[in-house]
């Protein structure tokens, strides 16, 4: 009896090691693999995605701050690039919260939204994801407002999302 009872007791230990390995062993992946950067495939080509994005931030009243071309400037250094436009708009009430709790998420702020177009001629937008800045700047005080900014950035992007 107290051999089975061991026998059982080892065999669940063993059980509890493996499912303990498998789940740090997921966890690594999961985090190795997470580089803060959340994209959106769109369905329009890149001149209408910058239209919609920038019309869709002015319909919400936030404010626009800059449209960089980056293709131009790097055609301008004698440089091919596909074409990368990066537009920078927020929405100071909301996200000078961030900076007030850490003065360094002002590296984050305003928000930028990254348009590009790849090999085959797929545009794509990417930002930053705001669960990854309050980790990257332990902000954990401003949990409804990086809900908010998501929610804002999620509409923003959906405006390109279907022809």
């Amino acid at each position: 009896m107290t051999r089975r009872l061991t026998t059982r007791f080892a065999n669940f230990g063993i059980s509890l090691l493996m499912l303990l390995l498998v789940v740090s062993i997921a966890t690594a992946a999961r985090a190795d693999s997470d580089d803060g950067i959340v994209r959106v495939k769109s369905a329009v080509p890149m001149a209408e995605a910058i239209t919609r994005i920038k019309a869709d931030i002015a319909g919400k009243g936030i404010k626009f701050f800059s449209e960089i071309d980056q293709s131009r400037l790097a055609a301008d250094a004698g440089i091919k690039l596909r074409p990368s436009t990066l537009l920078v708009f927020g929405n100071p009430p909301l996200g000078t919260q961030f900076i007030t709790s850490n003065p360094n998420a002002g590296l984050d702020w305003p928000v930028r939204l990254l348009l590009t177009q790849d090999d085959n001629g797929e545009v794509w937008a990417a930002w930053t994801d705001f669960g990854w800045i309050a980790k990257r700047h332990n902000i954990s005080d401003r949990a409804a407002q990086f809900e908010m900014a998501t929610k804002v950035v999620a509409s923003i992007t959906s405006t390109i999302t279907t022809k």
